[in-house]
């Protein structure tokens, strides 16, 4: 399941996105991981606004391990650790670029980084909770990915799973702005399928060859 995905740095700082705008070609890309801090947007009061969140819940028993880090959208409203996020809407949105997956197979992980064609970018649907831990002095917002049924493509690498993206017109249910209830919050949570994305495996960087040491370089030696 994704791990790792990329976006536009500005994209982060920005709420309302204008879909008709077309991101700068000199605007930074940042890759997020698990265990980093997502820029998660959410619903305070009337309005929106970004809040750093880390991406994965605290392990019950060691709160510096993200697990879990994806909640799967069938069980969302009825997952023990989820459940009570979702209904109390605790529901987020982080604009993707770029998303990673790897096949689910034995053997070395190999992954693909996969690019929508048409969008500009991918709005992804995240749970999210605020955690009060003794030996921090301040709270832990911390995150999960929602997850549905791979689509078609993705299926070809295999894997089964996928990130729910949300549809611009479903922004203001899955973030509470619109009146609705839960069955149509979670309807929400929809394979896309139909897209015109591109999926290419993710090259590895090359780590030089370090050449033979001698006097006047020596890092060889060492």
């Amino acid at each position: 399941m994704c791990g790792k995905f990329t976006a536009k740095a500005s994209w982060t700082e920005t709420i309302d996105f204008i879909w008709s705008a077309s991101p700068g070609e000199d605007e930074a890309d940042r890759t997020y991981r698990v265990m980093n801090d997502l820029p998660v947007i959410v619903r305070e009061g009337d309005e929106r606004r970004t809040m750093k969140m880390r991406w994965g819940f605290p392990h019950p028993e060691k709160w510096q391990v993200p697990q879990p880090i994806h909640a799967r959208s069938e069980t969302i409203d009825t997952t023990k650790a989820f459940a009570q996020a979702f209904r109390d809407g605790q529901r987020g949105i982080v604009l993707m670029k770029s998303f990673n997956e790897a096949p689910d197979v034995a053997g070395p992980t190999i992954q693909h980084v996969i690019t929508p064609g048409d969008e500009a970018m991918l709005a992804a649907a995240f749970v999210w909770r605020r955690y009060d831990i003794t030996g921090l002095d301040r709270p832990l917002f911390a995150c999960v990915l929602v997850t549905v049924p791979a689509n078609s493509l993705l299926a070809t690498l295999p894997t089964d799973r996928m990130p729910a993206f949300l549809a611009h017109e479903d922004w203001a249910t899955w973030l509470g702005e619109k009146s609705a209830d839960l069955r149509e919050v979670k309807a929400c949570l929809k394979t896309v399928e139909g897209v015109r994305w591109t999926m290419t495996r993710e090259e590895r960087a090359k780590t030089a060859k370090r050449g033979k040491p001698m006097v006047s370089d020596p890092t060889g030696l060492f």
